[in-house]
């Protein structure tokens, strides 16, 4: 299989799984100040849900999928670990970049530190499933001519 198809497709999985935390994280009414869809839809003015979740699930899919094949290489440990490690790198990158751009401040310090724990076991979360269904599929084995 194509690393990048596995990829996008373990990146599916994560955000399905990631998607259902999500969900019952809103269900259970904690932290409501945070939610990402809403972020979504208001950075791009729409109040359509559907707008959210399909940017969700794009990067969780795609972005974050592929970026993860190009990292694997450079990770060490088991499949699962790597995505360990990259779920981690993602969470940083949330809280340098998105949280700033959607005005919830540096590491998101505006939401409080219930937010910035919560993201970061999510995000592991999100990185352990991504890798564990990542090294689920087979990989192609090189052979070198001599």
């Amino acid at each position: 299989m194509n690393k990048y198809l596995a990829g996008f497709i373990a990146g599916f999985v994560a955000t399905v799984v990631l998607s259902v935390l999500m969900m019952l994280k809103e269900q259970m009414g904690l932290m409501p100040q945070f939610n990402v869809i809403q972020d979504f839809n208001q950075f791009f003015g729409t109040e359509n849900v559907l707008v959210g979740w399909i940017l969700h699930f794009g990067l969780g899919t795609f972005i974050w999928g592929g970026i993860f094949v190009i990292l694997v290489p450079a990770l060490k440990g088991s499949y699962w670990l790597r995505g360990i490690y990259f779920g981690i790198i993602a969470w940083f990158l949330m809280m340098i970049g998105y949280m700033p751009v959607m005005a919830h401040g540096f590491f998101g310090m505006n939401l409080g530190l219930q937010v910035i724990i919560a993201t970061l076991v999510l995000h592991i979360i999100y990185g352990f499933v991504l890798g564990l269904t990542y090294g689920a599929f087979p990989k192609k084995i090189e052979v070198t001519k001599y």
